[in-house]
């Protein structure tokens, strides 16, 4: 039999490996930015057309290439930053794999010109598909200037898989932001189709977090500073009272790398314990130091989570360190139910003086059950009815009383039995304010009231959307809602479809939407939270076929506004919910896909019972 094993040759293998690495346009941001960091850059351009599908281009000052290294860094495994296994546990820089460059390439046109300071002229290298066209000298500025196009080009399958514009300029964004937040001290900038969304200068991180998210945040920050022999945090965190129902602004940083911990985490959750509504996350962000022989980060391709040697030691840090700061800055709430609000100096007196003592005489041989007291008392008897006796009944008269007091004992219980026969039988009922229980010829049926809801308005909203629109109630005053830059391109996209859902937007500001005009549906309370919602939904890719905005806003609105389990409902109410189900189109599942309710049959009811 012939042999089967066959090596694959390089270009084969180099799009097997941008399978790992390069997932979507937000992939290549991400490695071109961490290269030009690690090249020592203090300024760094990034350009982006189409959502990165026809250009994405990343020009940098940093230390640039040598003619031999320009065409070796699009090797697999060409690497600068290890040179043995133990240097994986010493790690200091971002890229250290070496197979990011001959990913890209192998899967887009790809041309780099790089020049070091003490080179006359540059290089300039063209690679399509994984194969060198050309290298030759260029004049260019020191540093690189990497321009990847045509994305996927020759794997259609894989660019058809990407996600609407949207959504993909979203995690590019994403990319840039955690690169911008790690290094504050270097000027990032953002271009997407020849529109400036970010030019950050150089500052130290409160200046970033500023710059990224907008002024406003500038009040809600908390600084949080600790160092241990394990474990160094610094950074920021926002107070109570700001916190949102999505969970984006959400950052922690080890050893100057992004990562995702769910463990790290729900430290910063028990921290908060008590001070958040339900259903609300805090902002961070931090930064963790830790020695580099205690972490692995080499367990996951995109590098964004990390073993921990002393997971559990960080954790209780991390929460102490925080609660720490609550309290110390006065985030914290503190109740007194002793103190008396009366008993507090006035401040019109807090400046005076006390004054003199006043002089009070105290008789200190007075003791008022001495009956040789000296002292002149008045004491005034007072004066009984002359016919206090009227006051009190006769023996004989309460007793003729009770006589006459009869009571039908058995009319009185017949009645009682007569009442509860004659109270209404109802068809649904409430249980633990979640569930609501009805019977069925076949058996029963269990309703979840949240997602029977979200259903019911879903289709509701949806068929308003698409027809005619829903109604809005104009403001007596604007409603100005700050949001970041990110989310102001996303609400940029959808100004149509919130027209159509009755968000009258009067001005779009750099960091702020301004409206006119609410659906008629929801209060003026829950706008903010409604919007906040709805861009988390955008950016976290509602599950759907044609990912249509009109659906998309329809879903927010339904599972904001839908009855939360927890709420008590009338009897009306209940039925309501009932009826209007099971006259949906699909009243089987919610819009995210979660059974509305559930059937037990007569069958499987009685088989619990033997």
């Amino acid at each position: 039999m012939s042999d089967l094993i066959q090596l694959l040759p390089d270009n084969v293998a180099n799009q097997i490996a941008a399978g790992e690495v390069v997932q979507r346009p937000a992939s290549v941001v991400k490695e071109l930015l961490e290269n030009a960091v690690d090249a020592s850059a203090t300024n760094i351009k990034l350009i982006i057309k189409d959502a990165g599908k026809t250009l994405i281009q990343v020009i940098d000052n940093g230390l640039g290439m040598s003619q031999t290294d320009a065409r070796l860094a699009f090797e697999r495994h060409a690497t600068s930053k290890i040179k043995t296994a133990n240097d994986l546990y010493n790690l200091h820089t971002n890229g250290f794999r070496g197979e990011a460059l001959a990913s890209i390439a192998a899967i887009a046109h790809v041309t780099l010109k790089t020049k070091q300071e003490n080179q006359d002229l540059g290089n300039q290298i063209k690679i399509h598909g994984g194969d060198i066209l050309s290298q030759e000298m260029v004049s260019t500025p020191k540093g690189s200037n990497f321009e990847v196009k045509n994305l996927f080009y020759n794997i259609p399958a894989r660019r058809n898989f990407l996600k609407s514009n949207t959504v993909e300029t979203r995690h590019i964004i994403d990319a840039f932001q955690r690169v911008a937040f790690t290094y504050p001290k270097i000027s990032f900038s953002l271009y997407h189709n020849d529109s400036e969304l970010y030019n950050l200068k150089s500052g130290n991180l409160k200046q970033r977090i500023v710059g990224i998210l907008g002024a406003n945040t500038n009040e809600k920050l908390v600084p949080i500073n600790e160092e241990t022999e394990i474990l160094k945090i610094e950074g920021f965190i926002t107070k109570p009272n700001f916190a949102k129902k999505k969970r984006g602004e959400q950052f922690f940083f080890v050893n100057n790398r992004f990562i995702k911990s769910a463990y790290l985490n729900h430290a910063i959750t028990a921290a908060f314990e008590g001070l958040l509504s339900h259903g609300y996350h805090p902002s961070y962000f931090l930064f963790l130091t830790v020695p580099t022989k205690s972490i692995d980060i080499n367990i996951h391709p995109t590098k964004t989570e990390i073993k921990f040697d002393n997971e559990r030691d960080l954790y209780a840090i991390i929460r102490s360190t925080i609660k720490h700061s609550l309290g110390q800055y006065n985030v914290a709430p503190v109740l007194d139910f002793e103190r008396d609000a009366t008993l507090d100096t006035p401040y019109s007196f807090k400046s005076k003086s006390q004054g003199n003592t006043p002089n009070i005489a105290i008789d200190r041989n007075f003791n008022p059950f001495k009956a040789d007291q000296n002292t002149n008392y008045n004491y005034k008897k007072k004066e009984v009815p002359a016919q206090w006796e009227s006051l009190y009944l006769e023996n004989n008269v309460e007793s003729e009383i009770i006589e006459n007091i009869e009571v039908d004992v058995e009319n009185v219980s017949q009645q009682l039995f007569d009442e509860i026969n004659d109270a209404p039988t109802y068809s649904t009922y409430q249980i633990h304010k979640k569930y609501l229980v009805s019977s069925i010829k076949s058996g029963m049926v269990l309703i979840d009231q949240n997602y029977a809801h979200q259903r019911i308005l879903y289709e509701k909203y949806l068929a308003k959307l698409t027809m005619d629109g829903i109604g809005n109630q104009q403001l007596l005053f604007p409603l100005k809602i700050n949001l970041n830059k990110s989310d102001i391109e996303i609400i940029k996209d959808i100004q149509m479809e919130l027209q159509s859902a009755g968000f009258q937007i009067s001005k779009i500001l750099k960091d702020a939407v301004v409206l006119d005009a609410i659906p008629a549906t929801i209060s003026e309370s829950e706008v903010v939270g409604i919007i906040e919602e709805l861009i988390d939904h955008i950016k976290n890719e509602i599950p759907d076929t044609n990912f249509s905005q009109t659906d998309i806003i329809a879903k927010s609105l339904a599972k904001s506004l839908a009855i939360k389990s927890g709420t008590r409902l009338t009897q009306k109410e209940q039925e309501d919910i009932l009826n209007k189900l099971f006259l949906c189109k699909e009243p089987n599942f919610s819009p995210f896909g979660k059974n509305t309710f559930i059937t037990l049959t007569l069958k499987e009811l009685e088989d619990k019972f033997n």
